[in-house]
């Protein structure tokens, strides 16, 4: 797939994206979401975007085997145009955080958290951060950087952006959780007394 192409692939995808969400909201939303419809939106969306490209990645694996074995030098033009719809939606949900980083938005590792730990259960969220943000981020940032000398020059080019996006997204939510939930406490702990 050429640079024209793959471009065009991920400004579609950001578009369809970004198009789904605008659907989302004018369907009904669950009572319990009420008060953060946002949130709401953009889990439905991260769910579809998670949804697709899963099935997606499943298929370039069975119509291609020997792709489990080689990451790195082996790839079609349908896994090729899977990076590209994925990286389309990452650039969505930064433009999403930098827009509003007040609010917190469903980022690319959270459907699993969100599946995992619904708002009813009393996971502790630093450790739900920890699993479904820094430990998988911390993954694919040590599989680059070992295979770096490996795997073309653009697509490092291409890794190490998209990781670097997700890393700033991490740094910014673990902050906020920081904020929120341990000095919070803390706080209301030394009030107490």
């Amino acid at each position: 797939m050429d640079l024209k192409s793959t471009l065009l692939v991920i400004g579609g995808s950001t578009c369809s994206f970004k198009l789904l969400n605008t659907i989302i909201r004018f369907l009904p939303t669950p009572e319990p979401a009420h008060k953060k419809a946002w949130k709401w939106r953009n889990i439905v969306t991260s769910l579809a975007h998670s949804s697709l490209t899963g099935a997606w990645a499943v298929l370039c694996l069975y119509n291609q085997p020997h792709m489990a074995e080689d990451l790195i030098s082996c790839h079609s033009l349908l896994s090729h145009s899977l990076v590209a719809v994925s990286t389309g939606d990452l650039l969505l949900q930064f433009g999403r955080k930098v827009a509003s980083l007040s609010r917190l938005s469903c980022g690319v590792f959270a459907d699993g958290d969100q599946l995992c730990f619904p708002p009813y259960q009393t996971a502790s969220p630093p450790v739900r951060f920890l699993v479904f943000r820094l430990c998988t981020t911390g993954w694919m940032i040590h599989w680059l950087s070992t295979h770096s000398e490996l795997v073309p020059r653009y697509v490092l080019m291409m890794g190490t952006v998209g990781l670097s996006l997700i890393s700033t997204m991490n740094m910014v939510l673990c902050y906020r959780l920081v904020r929120a939930d341990i000095l919070t406490n803390t706080g209301n702990t030394g009030k107490d007394h």
